[in-house]
Protein backbone atom coordinates (compact mmCIF):
# COMPACT_ATOMS: atom_id res chain seq x y z
CA UNK A 1 0.00 0.00 0.00
CA UNK A 2 1.48 3.10 -1.03
CA UNK A 3 2.16 6.06 1.90
CA UNK A 4 0.60 9.25 1.13
CA UNK A 5 3.02 12.29 -0.22
CA UNK A 6 3.52 14.03 2.90
CA UNK A 7 4.58 10.76 4.86
CA UNK A 8 8.33 10.17 5.83
CA UNK A 9 9.21 13.65 4.97
CA UNK A 10 7.94 14.68 1.68
CA UNK A 11 6.52 17.74 2.69
CA UNK A 12 3.44 18.74 1.14
CA UNK A 13 3.56 22.56 2.10
CA UNK A 14 5.85 25.53 0.75
CA UNK A 15 6.85 26.97 4.09
CA UNK A 16 7.97 24.11 5.40
CA UNK A 17 10.06 23.31 2.29
CA UNK A 18 11.80 26.35 2.37
CA UNK A 19 12.66 25.76 6.19
CA UNK A 20 14.85 22.61 5.28
CA UNK A 21 17.31 24.48 3.10
CA UNK A 22 19.24 27.59 4.60
CA UNK A 23 20.22 29.17 1.20
CA UNK A 24 16.48 29.25 -0.14
CA UNK A 25 15.39 30.64 2.70
CA UNK A 26 17.65 33.29 2.64
CA UNK A 27 16.72 34.30 -0.95
CA UNK A 28 13.11 33.79 0.49
CA UNK A 29 13.20 36.84 3.11
CA UNK A 30 15.89 38.97 1.00
CA UNK A 31 12.50 39.35 -1.73
CA UNK A 32 10.35 39.52 1.08
CA UNK A 33 12.86 42.31 3.00
CA UNK A 34 12.36 44.63 -0.70
CA UNK A 35 8.88 43.76 -1.26
CA UNK A 36 7.36 44.99 2.80
CA UNK A 37 9.74 47.87 1.98
CA UNK A 38 6.82 49.66 -0.02
CA UNK A 39 4.55 49.23 2.50
CA UNK A 40 6.73 50.97 4.70
CA UNK A 41 7.10 53.96 1.80
CA UNK A 42 3.57 54.04 0.67
CA UNK A 43 3.03 55.09 4.55
CA UNK A 44 5.58 57.85 4.00
CA UNK A 45 3.98 58.82 1.06
CA UNK A 46 0.73 59.15 3.10
CA UNK A 47 2.23 61.47 5.66
CA UNK A 48 2.89 63.99 3.34
CA UNK A 49 6.18 65.44 5.16
CA UNK A 50 8.53 68.02 4.60
CA UNK A 51 10.57 67.36 1.69
CA UNK A 52 14.07 67.17 4.01
CA UNK A 53 11.77 64.43 6.27
CA UNK A 54 10.39 62.70 3.91
CA UNK A 55 13.51 62.10 2.43
CA UNK A 56 15.54 61.24 5.59
CA UNK A 57 12.64 58.93 6.35
CA UNK A 58 13.15 57.29 3.14
CA UNK A 59 16.70 57.11 3.07
CA UNK A 60 16.26 55.24 6.22
CA UNK A 61 14.06 52.34 4.58
CA UNK A 62 16.45 51.84 1.99
CA UNK A 63 19.62 51.54 4.32
CA UNK A 64 18.06 48.87 6.33
CA UNK A 65 17.20 47.22 3.23
CA UNK A 66 20.54 47.09 1.97
CA UNK A 67 22.17 46.17 5.88
CA UNK A 68 19.29 43.57 6.59
CA UNK A 69 19.79 41.85 3.39
CA UNK A 70 23.61 41.75 3.68
CA UNK A 71 23.50 40.21 6.94
CA UNK A 72 20.74 37.55 5.81
CA UNK A 73 23.54 36.84 3.49
CA UNK A 74 26.45 36.95 5.19
CA UNK A 75 26.04 36.88 8.94
CA UNK A 76 22.70 34.46 9.50
CA UNK A 77 23.89 30.77 9.71
CA UNK A 78 20.50 29.16 10.37
CA UNK A 79 16.53 29.27 9.65
CA UNK A 80 16.17 30.82 12.91
CA UNK A 81 18.94 33.27 12.43
CA UNK A 82 17.45 34.36 8.93
CA UNK A 83 13.90 35.01 10.83
CA UNK A 84 15.64 37.23 13.84
CA UNK A 85 17.83 39.40 11.31
CA UNK A 86 14.43 39.88 9.06
CA UNK A 87 12.30 40.85 11.60
CA UNK A 88 15.00 43.59 12.89
CA UNK A 89 14.97 44.86 9.68
CA UNK A 90 11.25 44.85 9.76
CA UNK A 91 11.17 46.67 12.93
CA UNK A 92 14.45 49.35 11.67
CA UNK A 93 11.87 50.38 8.50
CA UNK A 94 8.82 50.86 10.80
CA UNK A 95 11.27 53.42 13.24
CA UNK A 96 12.79 54.63 10.20
CA UNK A 97 8.81 55.07 8.86
CA UNK A 98 7.80 56.97 11.82
CA UNK A 99 10.96 59.17 12.17
CA UNK A 100 12.83 60.35 15.09
CA UNK A 101 11.33 63.43 16.42
CA UNK A 102 13.95 63.29 19.55
CA UNK A 103 17.49 62.57 19.50
CA UNK A 104 18.20 59.00 20.58
CA UNK A 105 20.80 56.25 20.39
CA UNK A 106 21.74 52.73 21.34
CA UNK A 107 25.15 51.44 21.11
CA UNK A 108 27.07 48.58 21.71
CA UNK A 109 30.71 48.93 21.14
CA UNK A 110 30.07 52.65 20.29
CA UNK A 111 27.96 51.57 17.21
CA UNK A 112 24.40 51.80 16.73
CA UNK A 113 22.02 49.66 14.83
CA UNK A 114 24.03 46.71 13.60
CA UNK A 115 26.92 45.56 15.60
CA UNK A 116 29.03 42.65 16.85
CA UNK A 117 31.00 41.73 20.36
CA UNK A 118 31.99 39.00 22.12
CA UNK A 119 30.29 36.43 24.42
CA UNK A 120 28.89 37.29 27.97
CA UNK A 121 27.42 40.53 29.75
CA UNK A 122 27.40 42.84 26.90
CA UNK A 123 26.99 46.62 27.95
CA UNK A 124 24.30 48.51 25.90
CA UNK A 125 24.55 52.38 26.20
CA UNK A 126 20.82 53.95 25.96
CA UNK A 127 21.66 58.10 25.35
CA UNK A 128 18.39 60.46 24.50
CA UNK A 129 17.65 64.21 24.28
CA UNK A 130 14.48 65.50 24.42
CA UNK A 131 13.34 68.70 22.60
CA UNK A 132 12.36 72.48 23.90
CA UNK A 133 14.10 71.75 27.29
CA UNK A 134 11.72 67.93 27.68
CA UNK A 135 13.31 65.26 29.73
CA UNK A 136 13.53 61.50 28.76
CA UNK A 137 13.12 58.35 30.44
CA UNK A 138 13.21 54.20 29.48
CA UNK A 139 9.61 53.32 28.34
CA UNK A 140 8.11 50.21 27.78
CA UNK A 141 7.91 47.87 23.96
CA UNK A 142 4.36 46.71 24.86
CA UNK A 143 2.27 46.77 27.21
CA UNK A 144 4.43 45.33 30.31
CA UNK A 145 7.36 44.46 28.16
CA UNK A 146 10.01 46.50 28.49
CA UNK A 147 11.84 45.16 25.86
CA UNK A 148 11.76 43.57 22.30
CA UNK A 149 14.24 40.71 22.29
CA UNK A 150 14.60 38.07 19.75
CA UNK A 151 17.72 35.88 19.01
CA UNK A 152 19.06 32.52 18.41
CA UNK A 153 20.37 31.94 21.78
CA UNK A 154 19.35 32.29 25.67
CA UNK A 155 19.78 36.34 25.83
CA UNK A 156 18.09 38.43 28.24
CA UNK A 157 18.61 42.00 29.28
CA UNK A 158 18.76 42.43 32.77
CA UNK A 159 15.50 44.07 34.43
CA UNK A 160 16.67 44.26 38.13
CA UNK A 161 17.53 48.11 39.79
CA UNK A 162 16.74 49.41 35.91
CA UNK A 163 17.87 53.32 35.26
CA UNK A 164 14.12 54.55 34.95
CA UNK A 165 13.96 58.28 36.25
CA UNK A 166 13.08 61.52 34.12
CA UNK A 167 16.80 62.49 32.95
CA UNK A 168 17.41 66.26 31.19
CA UNK A 169 20.25 64.59 29.15
CA UNK A 170 19.34 60.35 29.39
CA UNK A 171 22.51 58.32 29.32
CA UNK A 172 22.21 54.75 30.68
CA UNK A 173 23.61 51.25 30.70
CA UNK A 174 21.53 48.40 30.42
CA UNK A 175 23.17 44.60 30.93
CA UNK A 176 22.67 42.21 27.76
CA UNK A 177 22.79 39.03 28.83
CA UNK A 178 24.33 36.26 26.39
CA UNK A 179 26.95 34.10 28.66
CA UNK A 180 25.11 30.87 27.20
CA UNK A 181 25.71 32.30 23.39
CA UNK A 182 27.91 30.81 20.85
CA UNK A 183 29.62 32.22 18.14
CA UNK A 184 27.48 33.60 15.02
CA UNK A 185 24.79 33.81 17.19
CA UNK A 186 22.34 37.28 16.78
CA UNK A 187 20.36 38.69 19.41
CA UNK A 188 17.87 41.32 18.15
CA UNK A 189 16.78 44.06 20.63
CA UNK A 190 14.30 47.15 20.56
CA UNK A 191 14.68 50.09 23.27
CA UNK A 192 11.98 52.17 23.64
CA UNK A 193 12.17 55.83 25.57
CA UNK A 194 9.75 58.42 26.17
CA UNK A 195 9.86 62.06 26.25
CA UNK A 196 8.51 63.85 28.75
CA UNK A 197 6.90 67.01 29.85
CA UNK A 198 4.92 67.92 33.21
CA UNK A 199 5.22 63.97 34.00
CA UNK A 200 3.07 63.45 31.04
CA UNK A 201 4.20 61.31 27.70
CA UNK A 202 4.45 63.76 24.95
CA UNK A 203 5.72 60.90 22.58
CA UNK A 204 7.61 57.64 22.47
CA UNK A 205 10.62 55.93 20.01
CA UNK A 206 11.61 52.39 20.04
CA UNK A 207 15.23 52.13 18.54
CA UNK A 208 16.45 48.68 17.47
CA UNK A 209 19.72 47.14 17.78
CA UNK A 210 20.97 43.68 16.13
CA UNK A 211 24.36 42.30 17.38
CA UNK A 212 26.72 39.46 16.26
CA UNK A 213 28.48 37.41 18.70
CA UNK A 214 31.92 36.95 17.42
Amino acid sequence: MAMPMDFDGMRTDDASERTDNVDEYRRTCIDFIEDISHDYEAWVDYYKLPEDEDKRRRAGIRATITRTNEWIAKVAQSIKAVDVVMNDGIQKMAESTAGKPFQIGVFVNQKSSYTETRLGIIDVNVKANGREGRKTKLGFHFKDDRFRIESTCDAYIDENNLPTQESDLLDIHLKLHAENANTRDVISFTVTVCEIENDVEIDRRGISTIVHLV
